[in-house]
């Protein structure tokens, strides 16, 4: 399948102001040729399925409307590249990239502003999924064309051995958590499980990636919107303190959270659910089909993240189709844009065990049990659309994922920290991070 999660992969290093090869703005008096082949760029690992399911969307795409795509599957050094090419004024016509890359690549001049009217499947995209692709100025400069929604994934053996019942509350949570690492859920008379994978590292900020699943939904935020496209910190409010607080006693008071989580990417991590060494996981749906194949579907269920103080809001991510600046034929960009949203673009992203491109729909018209009748995809279906939360479409969420990945990390990994204290100063350098990107209420 395509990229595993959508953690956003780092900014272009520098600013760009980018011209076509006439004298205006990018994209805007760039000699029209409907007929040019499109450039084709997604985020993935050469040969791998995800290239495989985007050849097979580009391909239908080429079949419904006549354009030709040219598809560059790249994974390392993607940034990098797409800089280069910028700085060429040469732009791929079209990127297939992380949802929270919008704030920088739009920053940096590489985007052009959407016509919806010349997007018409838009007008059947799920709400939370076409504001994903706005701007802070309330232009659309992104599409989703695939999404992924966190749910809870539960040792099933386990919880039947344990006569427990799936969780609906945090103290329900709390408590499943405690039993599967406290009475020997896997019976073989050592005290070797974990109630709760967690990967906490802070490279690349999985530590905040994965908190904010809890922050949501107790009425936290790591940053609130404040009007006219401001924002401030929010990690001192009460809500937050309590979200902080909970997930902290997880760790430091009941011990419920994996050895060595502070120290862990997901890799690692999900190694912990399959070998039976943890028994929850909260994490998106893409990991289906290797813990069938490695663990065994009948040993485990998907469950909606059960209710916080406030509700059950989860961390919402995806791929975004992007039209970039520059290009010579934006009549094939809009079109591959609609086809890729189209309710038979989704069918088609979604088809294969593992190639394919879009993860859970976007179109509100496709019903994801028609193409996969398993319903515990129709389950994570379910909980985008009415519990999904995508991070602000900010000029760069990378800095804030980061740095608040870095608090929670070091209170996890250091018990004796005050949490409030903590706290202040990640609001201090929050602020900061939003007075840099011009984004700062007064």
């Amino acid at each position: 399948m395509q990229r595993t999660r959508w953690i956003g992969a780092g900014v272009l290093a520098s600013a760009l102001v980018l011209t076509s090869c006439t004298s205006g703005p990018a994209g805007v008096d760039a000699k029209q040729n409907s007929k040019a082949p499109l450039e084709l760029w997604t985020r993935t690992t050469p040969g791998g399925p995800g290239e495989q399911g985007t050849l097979k969307l580009a391909a239908a795409f080429e079949k419904a409307t006549g354009f030709k795509v040219k598809v560059t599957a790249i994974f390392d050094d993607f940034e990098t590249k797409l800089q280069q090419r910028a700085a060429q004024k040469n732009l791929p016509d079209i990127v297939l990239n992380d949802v929270t890359q919008l704030g920088a690549m739009h920053s940096q001049g590489l985007l052009r502003e959407i016509d919806l009217d010349k997007i018409k499947n838009s007008e059947q995209v799920v709400g939370q999924g076409l504001d994903s692709g706005k701007s802070v100025d309330g232009k659309q400069f992104g599409l989703p064309y695939s999404a992924q929604a966190s749910a809870l994934l539960i040792r099933k053996d386990w919880r039947e051995k344990l006569k427990l019942e799936a969780p609906r509350s945090w103290d329900d949570f709390a408590a499943m958590a405690e039993a599967f690492t406290t009475k020997d859920p896997d019976g073989d008379g050592k005290n070797n499980t974990y109630g709760l994978a967690a990967p906490l590292s802070t490279k690349r900020g999985y530590a905040s990636w994965y908190f904010s699943n809890f922050l949501w939904a107790a009425g936290g935020d790591f940053i609130a919107e404040a009007g006219d496209g401001k924002y401030k910190p929010a990690m001192t409010t009460k809500e937050s303190v309590q979200a902080v607080q909970w997930f902290r006693d997880l760790g430091c008071k009941n011990k419920v959270i994996q050895p060595g989580a502070v120290t862990m990417e997901t890799p690692p991590t999900n190694e912990t659910f399959e070998a039976g060494r943890t028994g929850m996981f909260v994490v998106g749906p893409y990991l289906l089909p290797r813990f069938d194949e490695t663990l065994g579907k009948d040993k485990y269920e998907v469950v909606p993240m059960p209710k916080g103080p406030k509700d059950a809001t989860v961390l919402a991510e995806g791929g975004s189709v992007y039209l970039m600046a520059g290009s010579e034929n934006m009549a094939g960009q809009d079109a591959f844009a609609d086809f890729a949203l189209s309710a038979e673009g989704q069918k088609t992203g979604m088809e294969g065990e593992t190639g394919f491109t879009v993860q859970l729909p976007v179109n509100k018209t496709v019903d994801i049990s028609q193409v996969r009748p398993d319903p515990r995809w129709k389950t994570y279906a379910e909980i985008y659309q009415s519990s999904g939360r995508y991070a602000p479409s900010i000029p760069n969420w990378t800095p804030v994922r980061q740095t608040t990945a870095d608090a929670v990390n070091a209170l996890m990994a250091d018990c004796d920290l005050d949490t409030g204290t903590k706290l202040k100063e990640l609001d201090k350098q929050l602020a900061d991070i939003l007075k840099e990107q011009g984004i700062a209420a007064s």
